[in-house]
């Protein structure tokens, strides 16, 4: 059974950091597309981040120099380092999974979720 768990959000200051990690179980990192996504109760959700296993990446616009993703395949882990948050960055953050789709940030394209985390920035 595939299960994603993030963890790693909080409360910070703007200006501040935050790492997101999510913890894969029932597949394989390497051979799946993975993304972060976050989302805002009343606004749709959007895609902040992507990576493949070659280490290709693709990001937000607004979140471009700031925010890093990576993964750990022996940890079976995926991360977003998040770098000069602003309050703008505030949302329930989610990873997601799929087998195909690649380097997307359109959430349609991606099968498997986890129950997000939350990141809250104050000014």
């Amino acid at each position: 059974q595939v299960r994603l768990v993030e963890s790693g959000g909080g409360s910070v200051q703007a200006g501040g950091s935050l790492r997101l990690s999510c913890a894969a179980s029932g597949f394989t990192y390497s051979s799946y597309c993975l993304a972060w996504f976050r989302q805002v109760p009343g606004k749709e959700r959007e895609g902040v981040a992507a990576i493949i296993n070659s280490g290709r990446t693709t990001y937000k616009n607004s979140v471009r120099g700031r925010f890093t993703i990576s993964q750990d395949n022996a940890k079976n882990t995926l991360y977003l380092q998040m770098n000069n948050l602003t309050p703008e960055d505030t949302a329930m953050y989610y990873c997601a999974a799929d087998p195909l789709r690649c380097l997307s940030l359109d959430g349609t394209n991606y099968r498997y979720w986890g129950q997000g985390t939350q990141v809250t920035v104050s000014s």
